[in-house]
């Protein structure tokens, strides 16, 4: 792969610039109810070095009722202050899992005007495998200001995505599996009801990995979003259970030069839950 800064490098990439001062690395995993790992506890015995630990659950708004919704500006400020995180740092982000909840970190720094972000490819497994070095202690904390320049066009509520499901002019992407999709499996969590978005397509996130978790080329993402039926001529609305997955279809996107997109940051957990929305079952 290509080391991109701004959207994803390597690990190799990472350990050669482990030393630069104006580095900052964040863990920012978490995982689904029921899968019996402790994202704190795993940070807390290893991490990369020099690496903060990103609370997705509590660096959000906690007055929504929805998941990890993304939080306000000023928190977000005094949250990256408080771990050493802000301007004219250059972010890595990665999680335990591979590639799973560190785009959403990718995403809410976009959201929030930073551009010098990327994701870990493969996350902690891979730099794991590769031999590099990991602690456990916690990292030095200074100071440092962070400025939120909020990004409206990076972010959609359910009546901006209800009328892009009704006019067409934006192509809407489920990150989900299948079978969520189809509304065949059940949903994880209850009371919502079973399918997707009125014209949503399905781009299971998996499908845009490889075995190690790391993110196939632009030009395989490509071909699967064609597959799937995507318009990528049109602008794009990604969408998943709770926006954490649907920003692991952002990140393939941007990679693919593909600018004209936007996070659904309620995403099923509001719209499955909402009467007055529409929900289609079967393949898109």
């Amino acid at each position: 792969m290509s080391d991109d800064p701004k959207t994803l490098v390597s690990t190799d990439w990472l350990a050669a610039h482990l030393k630069d001062p104006d580095l900052r690395i964040l863990d920012a995993s978490m995982y689904l109810p029921g899968s019996d790992r402790d994202a704190r506890a795993e940070y807390d015995a290893a991490h990369i070095p020099g690496a903060r630990f990103f609370d997705i659950d509590e660096i959000s708004d906690l007055r929504s009722d929805l998941p990890h919704m993304a939080p306000p500006p000023e928190k977000f400020m005094s949250r990256m202050r408080a771990m050493g995180v802000g301007d004219g740092h250059q972010i890595v982000v990665y999680d335990g899992a591979g590639l799973f909840s560190a785009a959403r970190v990718w995403w809410l720094f976009r959201l929030m005007g930073h551009r010098d972000v990327a994701v870990l490819d493969g996350g902690f497994p891979k730099w794991q495998a590769d031999g590099h070095p990991t602690e456990d202690m916690p990292p030095v904390i200074k100071d440092r200001h962070l400025t939120a320049r909020f990004q409206n066009h990076l972010v959609r509520d359910v009546t901006q995505v209800s009328q892009a499901s009704k006019l067409g002019s934006t192509q809407i992407v489920d990150a989900r599996a299948p079978g969520r999709f189809r509304g065949d499996a059940p949903e994880p969590r209850e009371g919502l009801r079973a399918g997707h978005i009125p014209g949503a397509r399905n781009v299971h996130y998996e499908t845009l990995l490889n075995d190690d978790k790391t993110m196939k080329s632009p030009a395989d993402t490509r071909a699967i979003f064609d597959a799937a039926g995507v318009d990528l001529n049109k602008p794009i609305i990604t969408s998943c259970g709770s926006g954490v997955t649907a920003a692991i279809l952002a990140l393939a996107l941007e990679r693919m030069g593909h600018d004209q997109w936007s996070l659904y940051d309620g995403s099923w957990t509001e719209w499955g839950m909402f009467p007055t929305v529409p929900v289609a079952t079967g393949d898109a």
